[in-house]
């Protein structure tokens, strides 16, 4: 199989679940494959069927005890002193509670972002997209923030071990990737970006402008933390302004980018107050970033996002369109109206669902209220801005500036 672009999943992606009222739930990832199919952009040709992560993979980031401790947890009636560890691992709390089946769930979706960085860096594809993916809050030896194994952690360190890549971390979830930046807070062939929510006010409570690397990888970690009610303007000119120029200091041979959509107004679990036009052109810069850098070599993730029904779906579908150069996302990034969501997926998920599902791909920004605080909030991110970017060389050209401008 080869191709430009290749969806990579596994037949048991569904299985990593915790529990039915969780936020992190797979719905997210069924719903997103039916929107897709409904308007033709997911063919058989484009699937690709991942493997699981092997153990000794997963040894690259987790301590043995840990993946131990989780595989023990993973049975149906784990013994008492296993269940009594299970704090210290961080798989008691309501967060990241441990389920039946976990271990081969993580490891399923971990093999799934390998199997896409390894379709990618040998040739047989350009870029590969594993939604699935993104549990980018799992430490070495703890759970965290619904994440158990950190598959983009390993798929990096995969990339290094495999082909000796340097690769360029993109994390746009709203919250910080850290689990993913400790893991490479020493390596200088391996650079972490992360925009996110100001840790100030949200978990994890890390991912400041001074968190920059440590020893051989100093400079080697960004991050842009944003003012809570930010909104798009301000979004995509801090990420726009950062994001070439650290691509053009680093010049990675990856990007691996991890697309959490939870940065949505609508979002319940954060206060950033971005419309779906982020996740319409966002995923265009990444895509002029893979090309102008990295021979087109792209491997995107999923993430988080909690507004399952009326943003996921869309802002998932959307990067898929980019990276697969369907026809339909050429006509959002230049056409104003707005284009609607094909009526077959909206009647088929609108009974499951007591929100209203949305009409059009893109939000209609006529009844938004516009932040009170939109000239503070600016001037305090371009100041965060300038701090994170300071020891990279600004560019001059037409790819700095931002739509927005």
């Amino acid at each position: 199989m080869s191709g430009r672009a290749l969806f990579v999943n596994h037949d048991r992606a569904a299985n990593y679940r915790f529990h039915d009222r969780h936020p992190f739930h797979p719905i997210r990832l069924e719903l997103t494959v039916d929107l897709l199919s409904c308007i033709g952009a997911l063919e058989p040709g484009h699937v690709l069927k991942s493997r699981s992560a092997k153990e000794e993979e997963l040894k690259w980031i987790h301590q043995p005890a840990y993946i131990e401790a989780v595989k023990a947890l993973s049975v149906p009636s784990p013994q008492p002193e296993i269940i009594r560890s299970a704090e210290r691992y961080g798989l008691l709390d309501e967060d990241t509670p441990y389920f039946t089946g976990m271990h081969e769930a993580a490891s399923d979706v971990t093999g799934g972002t390998v199997t896409a960085v390894e379709a990618v860096l040998s040739g047989q594809c350009e870029h590969a997209l594993h939604l699935g993916g993104g549990l980018h809050h799992a430490l070495p030896a703890k759970a965290a923030g619904f994440c158990v194994y950190n598959d983009a952690a390993v798929a990096i360190e995969y990339a290094r071990r495999r082909y000796g890549a340097r690769v360029l971390y993109i994390d746009t979830d709203v919250h910080h990737g850290d689990g993913v930046q400790w893991s490479f807070y020493s390596d200088p062939d391996v650079c972490t970006y992360s925009i996110h929510e100001t840790g100030k006010y949200l978990f994890p409570g890390t991912g400041f402008v001074t968190e920059r690397g440590e020893h051989h990888g100093y400079g080697a970690s960004v991050n842009i933390p944003l003012q809570p009610y930010t909104e798009d303007a301000s979004w995509m000119e801090c990420f726009t302004r950062s994001i070439w120029r650290l691509a053009d200091h680093f010049k990675p041979d990856l990007i691996l980018s991890l697309h959490g959509c939870d940065a949505h107004a609508l979002d319940p679990l954060s206060h950033i107050h971005c419309s779906m036009e982020i996740y319409n052109q966002m995923p265009h810069i990444l895509h002029e970033l893979a090309h102008t850098y990295c021979s087109g070599r792209w491997v995107a993730i999923g993430g988080g996002g909690y507004d399952i029904w009326r943003v996921v779906p869309r802002a998932w579908s959307l990067l898929w369109l980019e990276m697969s150069h369907h026809s339909l996302k050429q006509l959002l990034l230049e056409s104003s109206p707005l284009l609607p969501l094909p009526s077959a997926w909206i009647e088929k998920w609108q009974p499951q669902t007591s929100f209203e599902l949305p009409a059009c791909w893109l939000d209609d920004m006529s009844h938004w209220e516009g932040i009170p605080r939109e000239a503070e909030i600016t001037a305090k991110n371009r100041e965060t801005l300038a701090v994170a970017m300071q020891e990279y060389p600004e560019l001059r050209g037409q790819r700095m500036i931002s739509p927005y401008n």
